[in-house]
């Protein structure tokens, strides 16, 4: 699978600030996600030491596992072969705070049943039944840290009904990035960090480009440790 924008402004905007020591990375696909948390986080004072992915996918798991251990932070990262609901039961049977975690980020499916396509593996990745919302969040409650937080990218046109889902499991944004590709387009993403801390938070909008492959210098800024050609 191509590594999306969506990934790449999620793995770049999120907070590190609290120098977390054990990430989980939901539903990894090719790790790009946890890649770039390793990447990121050997940059601050204190590595994180844990950074765990759960990929439910067979091809998408081996490519995982493949991109880790090839790259220069595989001592760090474990993928999980496993779905949310199963990885989640595995944890609840240890309650001690120190199996919880520090950073939880997730790029989950999101696409209606409407334009599903009529390939499985794709449609498995992309679309909202198989990972629905409400329980990306009960499962992140169960498994994030009292002082951590949860970062995840979701359509716009979704970001009140996210923040509502979140409110009932006591996780509340603390930090808002809107997308726009371009000027004239409309808000397309929202990047939202959640704790169990309620603040005052006032969003950021970001837009991508002024015109086709022009990219804005706020965009640049954000994501050019990760591009080649940037």
């Amino acid at each position: 699978m191509k590594i999306g924008t969506d990934s790449v402004l999620l793995g770049a905007w999120t907070s590190l600030d609290s120098n977390p020591y054990s990430i989980l990375d939901i539903g990894a696909g090719t790790g790009i996600l946890a890649l770039m948390i390793a990447q990121r986080s050997g940059q601050v004072a204190m590595s994180a030491e844990i950074i765990d992915a759960i990929e439910i996918d067979d091809d998408a798991f081996e490519q995982c596992v493949e991109n880790f251990e090839a790259s220069p932070w595989g001592d760090r990262l474990f993928c999980y072969h496993a779905s949310l609901e199963e990885f989640v039961e595995d944890h609840s049977n240890d309650e001690s705070e120190s199996e919880k975690y520090d950073l939880i980020i997730s790029n989950p499916p999101f696409y209606l049943n409407t334009y599903k396509s009529n390939n499985e593996q794709r449609d498995l990745a992309r679309f909202v039944d198989a990972m629905p919302f409400r329980q990306l969040i009960e499962s992140v409650s169960k498994l994030l840290s009292p002082h951590g937080s949860f970062s995840v990218v979701i359509p716009f046109s979704e970001e009140k009904e996210f923040i509502v889902l979140a409110s009932k499991e006591h996780l509340y944004p603390n930090r808002i990035l809107r997308v726009k590709g371009s000027p004239q387009s409309e808000i397309k993403r929202s990047l939202l960090q959640f704790s169990f801390q309620e603040t005052t938070v006032k969003p950021i909008q970001l837009i991508i480009e002024t015109s086709r492959h022009q990219y804005t210098d706020d965009y640049i800024a954000l994501t050019k440790d990760f591009y080649l050609k940037m």
